[in-house]
Formats: C-alpha cells, structure tokens, sequence
C-alpha cells in the first residue's frame, strides 16, 4: 500500500476523467482512432522532458535489443513502454502509483493492439512485486524527483536486475544555484519534491550496486526546446489540443515557465545516466 507521500504524490498526478479528455484531444488533432499510432500520443504520453525526441537519445545511450524484458519504473500513461515495444521489439513491465495512469497506459496500449507486448501494474518503485534479477534491463524517466528515499528505490532497481544489466535514469536534477519557484510539472509545493545532484544522483547509484557508464545533462536543449514551445503557444493563441497540459492541469502554464526559470538560472537541469549492473 502506497504510503501517506506517495498518496500526494498520486493525488497530484491523478486526473479524472483522464482517458476521455485524451481521446477528445486526439479526435481534435485529427489522429485516426482505429489506427492509432505513438506518434499520434507523443505530444500527452511521453511525460518527461521534450517527450519522444529525449526518449529516442536516452535509448541511443542505453543498449537496447529486440527480445529484451524491459522495467518501466514510474510508467505513467505508457508512453516509452509503448515506444520500446512497438520501435524496439521490446517486452515491457511498467509500473505507477497513479491509479488514473494505469488504467489510462492499460487502455491506450490496447487499442494500439500492444497488450500483447506491455503490462502495467500499480505498485511504489520502492516495493515492487517482481522477484529478483527479473529483469533484462531497467528505465525511469522523470519520476526519482517524487522520491524521498533515493537509496531505497535504486536499491529496488538493482534488486530486479541481473548482473550486467542495464539501467537508464533520465531525470530533473538539482543544479548548482540555490531556490526555485513551485509549482513545477511533478509538483506543486517542495514538500513533494525531492531533488539531488548529478553527483549525488550517480553516488546512490553506484552504491546501490551499478557502475555509472554515461551520463548527460540536456539543460541547454531543455532551455531551447522549452522557449520554442511558448513561442508556439503563443502565435497560436494556446495550446494545441493534445499536450502534456491534459496532465498537469489548468495551472500548466506557470508549472512550465517555473521549470524554464529554473532551468534558465541553473537551479535544475535534466539529466540522463545510464549504468551497469555489478
């Protein structure tokens, strides 16, 4: 059972209703619904910094191979497990503590005709029911930020894995100027987010049993992607009908900005790591 933060956590993520406003939105942009396709998701279903295009560079870092059994630890709406299946011929376990996620990653993954390929559980990455070395190999995209206990969730992830294995973390990261300004996409006040360094991000790893293969941080890519994105927004009088707003809610627009402020002083900065299992 969840415990008492990650329930906030939950609570922040979750949104009623949730499957119908993202089947409204992709009727309004004009996906075909009998044929849907991870294309015609990216722009709501990829919750994690600039979506599918740092997805594609994250698995450039990381050795991908058709076959794999693949975690996706903080899965959301399926997204990346429905990319790695569907682009990689990959197997893929997702799990999340945001029930609304679940139910919509299990709907949206059947009718893309991918059940067959991509489970999703609703469980804590702190506790997860798999038996050990379950694994081929392990990814979490922009979830550690919720995560008080860091030294408890990589340990889990090494507890799945085998020896060799690997693990792709791409998250939001602490920088090195001090404060930032809430709400941002992952929480609303600090008391739900959780931020440590590069360096302190690679040390519980490397405790938790990995060796640290690459790491990169995307913050100059992040800073551009995002003012591209306001500069659209804004010459086309809003947003478009399908975007990462369906998930965060109707004060999106101060949660984004607050990221690219943070972003822009050097107060965050996304990151990915890619490491070996011991």
């Amino acid at each position: 059972m969840p415990n008492n933060l990650e329930s906030g956590v939950a609570a922040h993520y979750g949104r009623e209703g949730l499957i119908e406003v993202i089947m409204e939105g992709l009727r309004a942009s004009g996906a075909a619904m009998e044929d849907l396709t991870p294309e015609d998701l990216a722009p709501v279903d990829e919750f994690h910094t600039a979506g599918r295009i740092t997805t594609l560079k994250a698995f450039e870092m990381m050795p991908v191979a058709p076959g794999m059994h693949i975690l996706d630890a903080g899965s959301g709406i399926g997204g990346t497990a429905r990319c790695l299946a569907r682009d990689y011929g990959c197997r893929v376990t997702g799990i999340d503590i945001t029930p609304e996620y679940v139910d919509a990653a299990r709907r949206l993954t059947e009718l893309m005709r991918l059940a067959g390929s991509c489970a999703f559980h609703l469980g804590s990455v702190v506790d997860m029911p798999f038996e050990d070395g379950h694994f081929d190999a392990a990814i979490s995209f922009h979830v550690a930020m919720n995560i008080e206990d860091r030294a408890a969730f990589y340990d889990e992830l090494a507890r799945v894995l085998p020896s060799g294995a690997p693990l792709c973390i791409f998250d939001v990261m602490k920088g090195p100027a001090g404060g930032m300004r809430y709400p941002v996409p992952w929480s609303e006040t600090a008391d739900t987010s959780f931020l440590k360094s590069r360096d302190e991000t690679c040390d519980f790893i490397e405790r938790a049993g990995f060796d640290i293969v690459a790491d990169e941080s995307l913050r100059d890519f992040a800073i551009d992607y995002f003012r591209a994105v306001f500069a659209d927004i804004e010459a086309a009088g809003g947003p478009p009908p399908l975007g990462l707003h369906l998930l965060t809610g109707a004060n999106s627009p101060e949660k984004f900005s607050n990221y690219l402020a943070a972003c822009e002083a050097h107060q965050i900065e996304p990151v990915i790591v890619v490491a070996s299992r011991r």
